[in-house]
């Protein structure tokens, strides 16, 4: 296959790498919170310094001033301190009663976002304070004003905390969120449309493109020296540059949301070598699952969440049955797509990088399987899960439909032999 612009690998290759620009590039998330937290505090510092040397409007007395700017400076030091201990009771809460991996409250950016503001404010509200103290006797009434301002934004966060705290707890706000993060990573990863003979084709075309290396060239196993760690995410730009230039192709045994230990292979380079940390590099780790790149981790915690209802200490299959209703959401929403987006060339055709990734069974198994037995117990449970893999397996395309309807003939069957009164006044196929 020649690698001219009109080469079906190539154009494919490029119109994932335009829709997915967010997985090319990952943002370094923990970076933006150190940074956000020392921006505030070095505005802080400045605004404090800068804004009592003004002499703008009418002026105070400084004692009075000085003793509300410390007064006010301290008072943050307890909202910080009500922002971490409600951020403590809302995960344990979380994990208590849906599911650990469940951080939805812990990640949201007004956390990291109202702590970084109070620091700024308390980095103002003494920084003043001092330059206050040590210089004047009188102050613009600008500066109690701007603390005051300051303050009362702090309070305005903090409510907005509250309330998302109090969201987070609840059943159906967490459902919708884990469904529309889903949503969202769907459609950055997943940009082409599901239609069984374009899809062959795109996989013949992919598997058909140019190797990179020469035939006959070896192939070495990078195997992972760190610590046990949760890959995120795969920086495939980086990846597919890097096997450019040396001329080599990179196959990686892991994807985003495994686990990789000590020894484990983490990938197959073939035409050159690699070290290891060289693919380290373009990895991001951490200690869990995160949306950034792993589209089975919604599927995995919406199915956590009806397990844990299902379950004979908490039996609650109403639960069960709302989690049921998001994961044929998704389900639905993943079968008018094409799953095959784990093959990279570059910019001549050539095969540089592929990554495993889920394909339509895996996300079956993932969102139903487990259940299947859970639900056995529950007449309610198993009845909204035969009603998932009905309707699922009348609105999805043929070719994707087997897998549904063995999972289906198992709940049908099920269902007349443990509950056949109930089942057949319910009207199950």
């Amino acid at each position: 296959m020649s690698g001219s612009a009109d080469d079906p690998a190539r154009l494919h290759t490029r119109e994932r790498l335009r829709g997915r620009g967010a997985i090319l590039r990952p943002p370094p998330r923990a970076m933006r919170r150190d940074l956000a937290q020392l921006v505030c505090a070095v505005g802080g510092a400045a605004l404090g310094v800068a804004l009592p040397r003004l002499s703008l409007g009418p002026e105070v007395d400084a004692g009075p001033v000085v003793t509300l700017l410390f007064t006010l400076g301290f008072g943050v030091i307890s909202l910080v301190s009500i922002i971490y201990s409600m951020l403590f009771l809302v995960i344990q809460f979380s994990a208590s009663t849906f599911t650990p991996r469940l951080g939805l409250f812990r990640d949201d950016p007004i956390v990291w976002r109202t702590f970084a503001f109070t620091v700024g404010v308390f980095v103002f509200s003494i920084t003043s304070g001092l330059a206050i103290g040590a210089r004047k006797t009188a102050v613009s009434t600008l500066v109690p004003g701007t603390a005051m301002v300051l303050t009362l934004i702090a309070l305005t966060l903090m409510r907005t905390l509250q309330t998302r705290a109090f969201l987070s707890i609840q059943l159906g706000h967490s459902l919708t969120a884990i469904a529309t993060r889903a949503h969202r990573l769907f459609d950055e990863l997943y940009v082409r449309p599901y239609d069984p003979e374009t899809a062959t084709a795109t996989a013949t075309a992919t598997a058909t493109a140019r190797p990179a290396p020469p035939p006959g060239a070896v192939t070495t196993a990078v195997r992972w020296s760190g610590p046990a760690v949760v890959v995120q995410r795969i920086d495939v730009r980086a990846l597919v540059g890097l096997a450019e230039r040396h001329d080599c192709s990179i196959a990686f045994l892991v994807a985003p949301g495994a686990t990789v230990s000590r020894g484990v292979k983490l990938a197959e380079v073939t035409g050159g070598e690699l070290p290891e940390a060289v693919l380290r590099d373009a990895l991001e780790t951490g200690v869990e699952r995160t949306f950034d790149q792993d589209p089975d981790l919604p599927f995995r915690l919406l199915a956590d969440i009806a397990l844990r209802a299902l379950s004979p200490a908490i039996n609650d299959p109403a639960t069960a049955a709302d989690s049921l209703d998001r994961l044929e959401d998704l389900l639905i929403r993943l079968s008018g797509h094409d799953l095959s987006i784990g093959q990279f060339t570059d910019g001549d055709g050539r095969l540089r990088l592929t990554i495993p990734v889920p394909d339509w069974e895996r996300y079956v198994r993932t969102a139903v399987d487990d259940l299947l037995f859970s639900a056995a117990g529950s007449p309610m449970a198993l009845r909204r899960l035969h009603d998932l893999l009905g309707r699922l397996a009348e609105r999805i395309p043929e070719s994707r439909r087997e897998v549904v309807r063995e999972r289906l003939q198992w709940v049908d069957r099920t269902g007349r032999e443990r509950y056949p009164f109930l089942w057949a006044r319910a009207g199950a196929a």
